[in-house]
């Protein structure tokens, strides 16, 4: 069954049952019973920081490998334990009011939607989905039936990203004709797909860990716990791993839509894993922020990003390891780290101070990230109990994730500028339109 089929039949019969978002809120003041999908590596980060939120009570908790549910259990001894998400959302039932998805990408959509199905808030970790079909059905399927939704994207909530989004919009720059972006890290596999099989290791599920997605021979190295973000089945590259979070704030700031055309210089596509290197060039419809277009270049990969006179600083400075460049149509630059520093204006080639009259209501900069980054988590928390609203809920999130992955699909066609079309979601490209979607596999 295709992905699309699937998200568009459930979401027809979960809404004629749902409740709705106004009656199954929290709002009245009492706790909230979370059920964590996915417990370790980055699902324990997300596990600490919702359950640090004084109204929370974990549960129950939900993963394939064994080892990890030991782990998490040890801080949470009375949660309920499993391993599959689909009997812990049957089960538990009215005993969860929010699910926290923290699997592999691939796993981010059906489990989300499972969840939503039965009435309960969800934070899921970035890139929001796998597929474009899938974005676009969980943002529906939210937006219809007036659910909570955070996705993941904890720097959203970081005082120097406020501070950037302040300043764009409030001019620093001027209307801004051009975004570049970067990552050396290498979430890219050029190797060839292994070949035979290992033994599954006793404290994974493989068939769990597979979940909706093709039947493939475990290898050890591979796939699980960490090497799933490279590969094309699994993950969505560099680019849906720090992509997403250096793509936000310039993407919040200049109110950017999905792009029009789509561009990835990369090697030749092998099938099962993404480039190690990227450089992807987005073109998109003008907003009150930029000129008529806009130009978006994302790099990544080892020796990331290549030289360019948009991105040369004062004084011979190295760039940061990571960040994002907006460039004014006048010339004026404003430097964005990543993460946890300053954003720095450079005008004529020289630093200039930055203004920061009318930026009283965002605070004082912050650098402790133990305190920032329970911000975005709380703030999902208090959502759900009545009391704030998201700032990146589905509806925000699909079209960043949407972007993203249209510059993933980009490298399977590399140096090919691919034509998307919003409303009707297809490439003019009809060979491309193939990979919008996948079937998922029965487990």
């Amino acid at each position: 069954m295709k992905k699309r089929t699937f998200l568009k039949n459930s979401a027809a019969l979960a809404a004629v049952s749902l409740l709705p978002g106004s009656v199954w809120s929290l709002a009245n003041g009492k706790r909230l019973k979370t059920a964590h999908i996915g417990v370790a590596n980055m699902g324990m980060a997300d596990l600490e920081a919702i359950s640090s939120h004084e109204l929370v009570d974990v549960v129950a908790l939900c993963d394939v490998d064994s080892n990890a549910l030991t782990a998490a259990k040890a801080k949470h001894p009375k949660a309920k334990l499993y391993a599959d998400y689909r009997e812990m959302i049957k089960e538990m039932g009215d005993e969860i009011d929010a699910v926290i998805v923290s699997t592999p990408d691939h796993s981010h959509a059906p489990a989300s939607m499972l969840a939503m199905e039965q009435g309960k808030a969800v934070y899921c970790q970035k890139p929001l989905t796998h597929h474009v079909s899938e974005a676009r059905a969980m943002k529906k399927f939210a937006e219809e039936n007036n659910i909570v939704t955070q996705m993941g994207i904890q720097v959203h909530s970081f005082y120097d990203y406020q501070l950037a989004t302040h300043l764009i919009r409030e001019g620093i720059i001027g209307k801004v004709k051009c975004v570049r972006a970067w990552s050396p890290k290498n979430w890219g596999f050029d190797g060839p797909e292994p070949t035979g099989s290992d033994p599954v290791p006793s404290n994974l599920d493989w068939n769990l860990w597979l979940g909706t997605s093709s039947e493939r021979e475990y290898k050890e190295g591979y796939y699980h716990p960490g090497n799933w973000r490279k590969l094309l089945d699994y993950g969505c590259g560099t680019l849906g791993d720090m992509g997403v979070h250096i793509f936000d704030t310039p993407y919040n700031a200049l109110e950017l839509d999905v792009p029009m055309t789509i561009k990835n210089n990369c090697r030749k596509p092998t099938g099962f894993g993404f480039p190690e290197n990227n450089e992807v060039t987005y073109m998109f419809p003008g907003t009150p922020y930029t000129t008529d277009t806009m130009k978006w270049v994302w790099y990544d990969g080892p020796g990331a990003p290549a030289k360019h006179k948009d991105l040369k600083l004062p004084n011979g400075d190295e760039l940061p390891g990571q960040g994002a460049m907006f460039i004014g149509e006048d010339g004026r630059r404003l430097l964005l780290p990543h993460f946890m520093q300053l954003p720095k204006l450079i005008v004529d080639g020289e630093y200039q101070d930055l203004d920061l009259s009318g930026t009283e209501h965002l605070g004082k900069p912050v650098r402790d990230y133990d305190s920032e980054g329970k911000k975005h988590y709380h703030q999902f928390v208090d959502a759900c109990l009545g009391k704030d609203e998201c700032s990146a809920p589905f509806s925000y999130a699909s079209r960043l994730t949407e972007t993203i992955l249209l510059g993933t699909l980009a490298g399977r066609f590399p140096n090919k500028t691919l034509h998307w079309d919003a409303k009707t979601a297809r490439f003019a490209e009809e060979e491309v339109n193939a990979l919008l979607d996948a079937p998922y596999r029965k487990f």
